[in-house]
């Protein structure tokens, strides 16, 4: 299992790229989390317009094993949810780092225990 260089990572097993030129940053979650799931058969994501806090629960995902929190990685404002992985949830566990993705976020705080692909490979290792 890779973890793309580019992400940041959260000990809840969500990724959120570095802000584009408009201060927007994408999140969706890690394969490691995908895979620990199992097949995923629902997601709640937030809505645009929410603010979604740093940490906090912004919305869930059903697997056919268990339904898990899904956690902001960081604050800001949702500027678009993925219509996709509503429609098809399973895009979380065939494509989580490319079309699984699951919001994206006009970011006005960034914790700083974000982990680099590098800490994160060794944090979901151990």
């Amino acid at each position: 299992m890779s973890n793309p260089q580019q992400l940041r990572f959260t000990k809840e097993h969500e990724w959120v790229t570095a802000v584009d030129a408009d201060g927007i940053a994408t999140v969706g979650i890690t394969e490691f989390a995908a895979n620990a799931l199992g097949d995923v058969v629902y997601a709640q994501l937030p809505a645009v317009g929410d603010t979604v806090t740093a940490g906090e629960t912004c919305g869930e995902l059903e697997s056919t094993k268990s339904v898990s929190d899904l956690y902001a990685p960081v604050t800001g404002e949702v500027v678009e949810a993925n219509q996709d992985v509503v429609d098809d949830p399973a895009l979380v566990n065939t494509a989580p780092f490319e079309g699984g993705w699951l919001f994206k976020v006009k970011i006005t705080a960034e914790p700083d225990d974000l982990l680099s692909a590098d800490e994160y490979t060794a944090f979901s290792a151990g």
